[in-house]
């Protein structure tokens, strides 16, 4: 009989444990020797602090794994193999995870994967739907393991902890002094009642994850300096386009265009995908995962989408100043010009 391979994708999850078992039993099942894969699946390179701390969490997490999939597997044929992919790149959307999964099933011969349900490698969006699509797109079987799942009564409410109200009443009072008068002692007054108000009552549902107290005030600071340089690129794109307009032939060029984007689902790629639209000649049509639809007017519209500064700009405010030093969309083969709507 030949060797069955198994490959598991793993992380932190509260039916890991389960996921395990169903394997180790489903190969102990073939009654035949067999090897095991379990991998993680790091979103950052070895080259930032983030990703060393993200691959010294995966390295616990698969020795933890690999122990309670020995204790399965004694007096078994079947042998535990680990590895942590993802090492030397960023990581970003499913595509990318797909790649390096199915880059490691060719290398070992694996034609099966098993996901655990809450399987989630890296940030708050989940992606195991659009990861097992790609991953079957390239011929690999994926199946998720029957695990029992707790309910989740919790999901959209979360702890009224000291760091979201503190983070919310300052992002509250920050705003309602943008509206009203900082200098005015009435305003100053009523914006921090109406803030402690805003924060005790909602600081539950507003965060989806909480604050972190060195990171989220960086992010600040950066976001702060972003938004200097996104009235910068919005000034210049009027420029071109006023001359564009006033130009007798009127030289304008419309494209769709399809941009795959290095940036994470969520807040990211709606500060990348609102970014692109609030600068004139261009304008998002669709996010989907890391891709963009973007409609350009003329070309010096379409050559500063595929350089990538406004990606660059975004990773920079998330990710931190290494995160920016990518290849553009273009040199990284991530762009394309469609001859009209997507089909």
């Amino acid at each position: 009989m030949a060797a069955e391979r198994l490959l598991v994708p793993v992380s932190e999850s509260v039916t890991l444990r389960q996921t395990i078992a169903h394997a180790t039993r489903t190969l102990r099942e073939d009654d035949g020797a067999g090897t095991l894969h379990l991998v993680t699946a790091v979103p950052y390179d070895a080259g930032v602090p983030e990703g060393r701390r993200a691959i010294s969490a995966s390295e616990t997490l698969l020795d933890r794994a690999a122990s309670w999939a020995r204790e399965d597997l004694a007096d078994s044929n079947v042998s535990v193999a680990t590895a942590v992919l993802g090492r030397d790149e960023y990581l970003f959307g499913p595509r990318d995870y797909a790649r390096v999964l199915e880059e490691y099933a060719d290398e070992h011969d694996i034609e099966r994967l098993m996901f655990d349900p809450e399987y989630q490698p890296g940030g708050t969006v989940p992606i195991l739907q659009p990861l097992e699509r790609e991953l079957e797109a390239e011929g690999l079987a994926c199946e998720e393991a029957p695990v029992d799942r707790p309910a989740r009564h919790e999901r959209l409410v979360g702890k009224a902890t000291f760091d979201r109200v503190f983070a919310l009443f300052w992002i509250s009072y920050g705003f309602y002094l943008v509206l009203g008068d900082p200098t005015y002692w009435f305003d100053l007054v009523t914006g921090a009642a109406v803030a402690g108000i805003v924060s005790l009552t909602l600081a539950q549902i507003t965060f989806s994850t909480p604050p972190r107290r060195i990171q989220s005030p960086i992010r600040v600071v950066r976001f702060s300096l972003y938004v200097p340089y996104l009235i910068y690129e919005i000034v210049k794109a009027n420029l071109l386009i006023s001359v564009v307009i006033l130009r007798p032939s009127m030289p304008i060029d419309p494209k769709l265009t399809r941009v795959r984007a290095r940036v994470r689902s969520g807040l990211p790629m709606l500060a990348l995908a609102n970014s692109i639209t609030l600068t004139p000649g261009t304008l998002t049509v669709r996010a989907n995962d890391q891709r963009l639809i973007v409609h350009t007017l003329i070309p010096d519209a379409r050559e500063d989408l595929f350089g990538g500064r406004l990606e660059r700009a975004v990773r920079f405010v998330f990710y931190g100043r290494d995160a920016a030093r990518i290849p553009t969309p273009e040199e990284r083969g991530d762009t394309d010009v469609l001859g009209g709507d997507e089909r």
